[in-house]
């Protein structure tokens, strides 16, 4: 048979219009350092190290044995998943939400952040995004075409965008703004002043608000993070997402949802109309024993995560690298010493002492001084990752 040359392959725009994925390279590298035969401690990805609780992952054997979840899921979920996010909302912040207008069930809350820009965005759209901020918010905007202003998080404004700081003229064309506390990759957390004043901002120039509420159950020292869509007016401007990866360890089940303003749930529903069938229905049954089973769990984590932070920040002291401890999240926003940029700072740690941490500058300009430490892992082995920088005689 005569062969053919092969064809050219011309990729659509938006593809070359994609954000260089960050963390692949972050992979990669330790990846690269792992293959040498090397002690790595990876602290730079946001991976929970911890695994799901045992109830949840016996609901899910007894759901695979259903014959019923062998089949096609409803497409936009199962009302028995919705109930269970409502009352959990309803539980833990006394928000009050309609489980047939004002949920949608997600692939994971990083999926329902890519879409509401393809949603919401036309070519050329403005969106408000936080830097730094998750890339990915970058991934959506960069698909439907639309056009990105920054707000600066800055330790001066306890890494909270300064709303009076926007551009008028970027403010009134935004239609979209994404807002993330407990933050990543800061460790910040948000107030109901805060919030209200979102409100105020995003209904005065008309802006959709994304609240990125991934880790809203991690907060620390005795205070717990507040939903955006507890203040009142919310639910008029915007949703909220909410995943279950990190408050009950189940990043590989890929489990997630949309809640609050009903006109943009319905837009998000209608998009994954065309992207899936829904989630295996035995997963989405293990999802509704998580949040409606016993939540002693998610103490229990936040509890580890806080003795982890507590470790760390006195082994920060004792080499004499000085940071201010997050309020949540599982991530810590560490300065670089003076002299190295983020991203030299990060291969130092990684070619000279094994410990791997995300450069700030990954997160936007405003990172570029920083880099990310993530909690996860025993209190003992961040200790050590601390203690080898140390030895490298850094700071002090």
């Amino acid at each position: 048979m005569e062969h053919t040359n092969p064809i050219q392959i011309s990729p659509a725009d938006r593809m070359a219009g994609l954000p260089a994925q960050f963390f692949a390279g972050l992979v990669s590298k330790a990846n690269a350092q792992a293959a040498k035969g090397r002690d790595v401690i990876n602290l730079g990805q946001g991976n929970p190290d911890r695994p799901t609780p045992p109830h949840i992952v016996a609901a899910l054997q007894e759901a695979a044995l259903n014959p019923l979840y062998h089949r096609y899921s409803p497409f936009r979920g199962y009302p028995f998943l919705k109930k269970a996010i409502v009352q959990r909302y309803k539980e833990d912040y006394g928000v009050n939400l309609d489980p047939e207008t004002e949920v949608a069930i997600l692939f994971g809350g990083k999926t329902g952040l890519i879409e509401i820009s393809q949603c919401l965005l036309n070519p050329g759209d403005v969106c408000l995004v936080p830097d730094p901020g998750y890339p990915d918010y970058w991934s959506g905007v960069a698909l439907a075409g639309g056009r990105m202003e920054y707000m600066p998080l800055t330790a001066d404004n306890r890494f909270l965008p300064d709303y009076d700081a926007v551009p008028i003229e970027a403010a009134d064309k935004a239609k979209l703004m994404f807002i993330n506390y407990p933050n990543n990759p800061t460790g910040a957390v948000a107030d109901a002043d805060f919030y209200s004043r979102t409100v105020e901002f995003s209904a005065r120039h008309g802006i959709v608000v994304a609240s990125d509420f991934a880790y809203g159950a991690l907060g620390f020292d005795g205070a717990k993070p507040i939903s955006f869509l507890q203040t009142p007016g919310a639910n008029e401007v915007g949703i909220e997402f909410y995943t279950l990866s990190k408050t009950y360890n189940m990043a590989g089940w890929r489990v997630g949802f949309a809640l609050g303003n009903p006109e943009i749930i319905s837009l998000i529903n209608l998009m994954q109309d065309h992207y899936y069938c829904s989630l295996f229905g035995g997963i989405q049954a293990a999802a509704a024993a998580a949040l409606t089973g016993p939540q002693a769990c998610v103490a229990e984590l936040t509890s580890v995560y806080e003795s982890r932070r507590n470790a760390l920040f006195g082994a920060l002291a004792g080499i004499g690298w000085q940071a201010d401890k997050p309020g949540g999240s599982f991530f810590c926003w560490l300065p670089v010493p003076k002299g190295f940029s983020s991203a030299e700072f990060a291969d130092i740690l990684l070619e000279r002492a094994d410990v791997v941490v995300a450069p700030g500058i990954g997160f936007g300009e405003f990172g570029e001084h920083y880099v990310r430490l993530g909690l996860l892992a025993p209190e003992a082995r961040l200790e050590e990752a601390i203690n080898r920088i140390g030895g490298l005689g850094l700071f002090g």
